[in-house]
């Protein structure tokens, strides 16, 4: 029988001499490989929905870096558009939907199942990836968490406060509640098929939850993530479920006791020592290098990657950036991390 692989050992809860490593967004814009590939796309929802190019870019950063896991290359905004939204991309200003503010047009989108015909591509994607993968590597699956989502579908782009959503909920809860819920079972689905397809292990992003507070937290940021985490695990036994409520701050502590997920990932804002005293006791943790390391590189991306790799030492840890590179990063000081923590402390 194969040993495990690292990255599923750490989830379950074992700490590893050598943390398993991989990096949020490994499959992007600083790579020349990638960029070689998205311009035979033509354009993004191209390449999300073309699985040999998607494939193909999951698939450039663990040869070329060797990490501990791949990620799926898709987008979170797949699934509302799936649901039914319309999504496009503006050049040089992001994703675009169609706004979803009313309980008639939350009513009216699809059911959860009904995403699976447009999905299938992603799943495709999924089967291809794990056939070619390197036996020692992991494959992860993952979607956006319901309140991030939402947000998007509310406003019709990304905003920097998340306002368009805070004042639905201020005016009308109960329809931002309902596409929460649509959103849950939703998510749950698309992931459950993700598995089915041959992911490992599913990660759920929350870009969005640090403008949560009190009970819209509570409902909005870790009842969803509770939800998906039972479920998924009522289907399929024993699988790993990551959680990135980013920039909850003091909420990170508590986040797997109150969601029963396996592994919380943390941004960079959070002290790696705090964070081993008040989130690494409850379980499996994730990160948090800060990604401008990986365009800066030089001394202080060792000496920074050590300290973590330190402050986590006493426990299960995946090590990662504390949010996804970017594109001006250097693939050259990406090399440096990984060999930084594959040496040790």
């Amino acid at each position: 029988m194969a040993p495990k692989k690292k990255l599923l050992r750490a989830l379950a809860g074992e700490t590893t001499r050598v943390p398993p490593i991989w990096m949020m967004r490994q499959a992007g814009r600083y790579l020349p490989e990638y960029r070689a590939t998205r311009a035979r796309a033509g354009d993004f929802l191209t390449l999300c929905y073309t699985p040999e190019l998607a494939a193909e870019v999951t698939l450039q950063p663990i040869r070329r870096f060797g990490f501990d896991a791949a990620i799926l290359f898709a987008d979170i905004l797949l699934l509302p558009q799936a649901l039914g939204a319309e999504l496009w991309f503006e050049a040089g200003e992001g994703p675009r939907l169609s706004t979803t503010t009313t309980s008639d047009q939350v009513g009216a989108l699809k059911p959860a199942q009904a995403a699976h015909e447009t999905l299938a591509p992603v799943y495709e994607t999924v089967r291809i990836v794990a056939r070619e993968l390197p036996p020692e590597t992991a494959l992860i699956g993952f979607a956006g968490a319901p309140w991030t989502v939402a947000t998007y579908m509310v406003a019709g782009r990304g905003t920097p406060d998340q306002g368009p959503a805070h004042r639905l909920i201020a005016e009308d809860r109960a329809t931002f509640s309902a596409l929460i819920e649509h959103l849950t079972e939703a998510t749950v689905e698309y992931l459950a098929a993700q598995v089915e397809a041959g992911v490992e292990a599913v990660k759920l992003f929350d870009s969005w939850a640090g403008s949560l507070e009190g009970r819209d937290f509570d409902d909005f940021a870790v009842a969803p993530t509770r939800r998906i985490a039972s479920a998924l695990k009522a289907r399929f036994p024993g699988l790993p479920v990551i959680a990135f409520p980013r920039e909850a701050g003091e909420r990170y502590a508590g986040f797997a006791r109150a969601t029963g997920v396996d592994c919380v990932a943390l941004d960079n804002s959070v002290d790696a020592a705090w964070a081993a005293g008040h989130v690494q006791i409850d379980g499996c943790v994730q990160g948090n290098l800060a990604p401008q390391h990986m365009v800066t590189g030089g001394q202080a991306l060792i000496e920074e990657t050590r300290r973590i790799l330190r402050a986590f030492s006493g426990g299960p840890h995946v090590f990662n950036l504390g949010h996804g590179i970017t594109p001006e990063a250097d693939p050259e000081n990406v090399a440096l991390m990984v060999e930084t923590v594959r040496a040790g402390v």
